[in-house]
């Protein structure tokens, strides 16, 4: 299933820059950085749970937010993208 992740993160202390950059790059373990907070995520429910608890185990939940949009499997009919970016193709195999 497709997700899409969010995420704002208080950077104001060098503690939170380094929180940003740990949220930053658990998603890169998941999916594609689409924006510069967001990250569309193609994967199994057992993996959107662990990415969730990962993600929550990370943040100050009185400082920072994340946002989960579960899509779906039939995500293409979902997603509209207009602009300078080619959106990624989520079915593709994805290159670390």
């Amino acid at each position: 299933m497709l997700v899409l992740v969010t995420y704002d993160v208080n950077t104001e202390t060098s503690e939170g820059r380094r929180r940003l950059r740990q949220v930053a790059k658990k998603c890169v373990m998941y999916g594609v950085r689409v924006q510069h907070s967001v990250f569309e995520c193609n994967i199994d429910n057992a993996q959107f749970h662990r990415l969730k608890a990962d993600l929550a185990e990370l943040i100050d939940k009185q400082k920072d937010s994340l946002r989960f949009y579960a899509l779906g499997n039939n995500y293409q009919q979902k997603v509209t993208h207009i602009g300078a970016h080619e959106t990624p193709d989520m079915e593709d195999t994805l290159m670390l």
